[in-house]
């Protein structure tokens, strides 16, 4: 049976509010939690952006069960790699082995922060290839000393190992990125529920590995409502990810996204409180062959109102499928 997980938005939220919405997604039933690691929102209607690692920290103390996950870091830029794997180790001991490390080439609208030049989706994809091995080689212990073509580690050790070390998993959306997720990862991540992309994982070892999607939802009692703020909030996200990953700030991806309309919105995300069509969004994602979906609410201020909807009609809609 497909796994059903909440999306802890940071972009639409301040960290107060995300550890106090995880905690009601695991009572309400959810069952996993991944979080977004963004420095800018990507439009400004949005309005937040918190530090996600330091509310993985309260998450992982504020709830007991529910399973924790980076939807997804990039260690690439923004963070040197031997630092992303100190933080998932951290958050691994926190929530006593409920992490997972997601990762990913990143966004220039979140790394360009720091002043280096944005490089091609080549380099990129080869700088998250050495990442990865430099932090699965801190999880093994002692002492780890590299000088690679991008990153440079000198004698460093995680003195809070955890045991286990946090799973892998690797963003994908090409053929590049499929074949290091399949041999470098532990599960796969992807955005859209395109099958193509799964083979590819298979058919460099990711065969058996658990398959994350994820679905952004905007449940209101009135559709209108749904349909008005999902266009305000998530009128980028039908850019696609090869123009979403060059864009520098939210100017951009509003200049991007001036002609969608609520129209074209609601055609892409379901809008309202209709069981059969958040269902139908989902099981795309089931078709495709993923294991574990999760929604991602639309709205700062909905989100009380959608997980006790979840709780009592969705989730167990979505559990028959």
């Amino acid at each position: 049976m497909v796994k059903i997980g909440y999306t802890m938005m940071g972009e639409q939220a301040g960290p107060r509010q995300l550890v106090e919405d995880v905690v009601h997604a695991e009572a309400a039933g959810f069952d996993f939690a991944v979080a977004s690691d963004h420095y800018f929102p990507w439009l400004e209607e949005q309005g937040h952006s918190p530090y996600v690692w330091s509310v993985l920290g309260a998450a992982a103390q504020a709830t007991s069960r529910i399973p924790l996950m980076t939807y997804v870091t990039c260690p690439t830029t923004r963070y040197h790699p031997a630092v992303v794997a100190q933080k998932a180790a951290t958050v691994q001991l926190l929530s006593q082995g409920r992490f997972t490390l997601g990762l990913g080439s990143g966004e220039n609208l979140n790394e360009h922060v720091v002043g280096e030049p944005w490089p091609s989706a080549e380099v990129r994809l080869d700088r998250l290839s050495e990442a990865v091995e430099i932090i699965r080689r801190l999880f093994g212990g002692g002492y780890v000393t590299h000088h690679g073509t991008h990153y440079d580690v000198d004698s460093a050790r995680l003195w809070d190992p955890p045991e286990p070390p946090p799973p892998i998993g690797v963003a994908v959306s090409g053929p590049t990125s499929c074949a290091l997720a399949g041999r470098a990862a532990d599960l796969v991540i992807a955005v859209e529920p395109d099958r193509g992309l799964l083979e590819a994982f298979d058919a460099h070892g990711g065969t058996g590995k658990p398959r994350v999607g994820q679905v952004p939802v905007c449940y209101d009692p009135d559709p209108a409502v749904a349909v008005e703020r999902a266009h305000e909030q998530f009128r980028w996200f039908g850019s696609g990810w090869k123009v979403n990953s060059e864009l520098p700030g939210p100017a951009a991806f509003d200049a991007a996204a001036r002609f969608v309309r609520p129209e074209d919105v609601a055609a892409a995300i379901p809008c309202g409180n209709s069981l059969d069509s958040f269902a139908e969004a989902v099981r795309g994602y089931v078709e495709a062959g993923f294991t574990d979906v999760a929604l991602v609410q639309i709205g700062e201020k909905s989100q009380d109102a959608f997980l006790r909807w979840a709780e009592d009609e969705l989730l167990p809609a979505l559990r028959r499928l």
